[in-house]
């Protein structure tokens, strides 16, 4: 029976372009490599703050998994809403709420996940999140099969007044609209009509 579990749990991770001996992942060709994922550790570090908005720091770097997965925490400040509804053309993610309570909207829904919660986002559904509650949020985005974390990083660390890109300028908006091109992110028509509805209902700053 030992036997026959692990030649049906071998054939299963080959059918995922996987076994029991190297990890592999897509290079930047669309194929399968063979190069072995390494291991590494990462020490802890004080919970992120939100510096009165919402900041991030990447954990998992995509490039230390040969692409198929990346992490990055996220800090909310109490009372702020996220982005856009927004979707992704290839970008699976999967987020832990750490502290305090996050409110996702998937499709038309939306869903609370208190701190110890898990929420999946597959691909190609439309959603955002917010913090509706007076205590700050902080959470755990994982990514699969994309290198998001460069994208979020140019967003809340490179695209900045500081490095020339000031607020609402057209200089930063065609960067922002180049990466999500880039990064293949949905963004819908009436988006804006609806973080603005979320806005209002729940009382959150933007």
């Amino acid at each position: 029976m030992e036997r026959r579990n692990f030649i049906q749990s071998s054939a299963l991770l080959a059918s995922f372009g996987l076994n029991s001996t190297v990890l592999l992942s897509p290079n930047q060709t669309g194929h399968f490599g063979t190069d072995p994922i390494k291991p590494f550790l990462l020490p802890p570090q004080a919970p992120l703050d939100h510096k009165g908005s919402m900041d991030i720091r990447v954990w998992v770097r995509s490039g230390a998994t040969n692409g198929l997965y990346s992490s990055v925490e996220t800090a909310v400040a109490p009372k702020l809403m996220g982005p856009a509804p927004h979707a992704h053309k290839e970008l699976d993610e999967l987020m832990l709420v750490l502290e305090g309570t996050a409110n996702v909207l998937i499709g038309d829904e939306i869903v609370e996940i208190k701190a110890g919660g898990w929420h999946m986002r597959p691909r190609m559904i439309k959603h955002t999140f917010f913090n509706a509650s007076d205590q700050p949020l902080r959470f755990i985005d994982m990514y699969f099969n994309q290198p998001f974390e460069e994208y979020l990083e140019a967003i809340f660390h490179q695209l900045t007044p500081e490095n020339g890109y000031p607020s609402n300028s057209e200089k930063k908006g065609l960067e922002i609209k180049r990466l999500s091109e880039k990064f293949g992110l949905i963004r819908y028509e009436n988006a804006q009509d609806q973080k603005n509805q979320i806005i209002k209902e729940y009382g959150l700053k933007d």
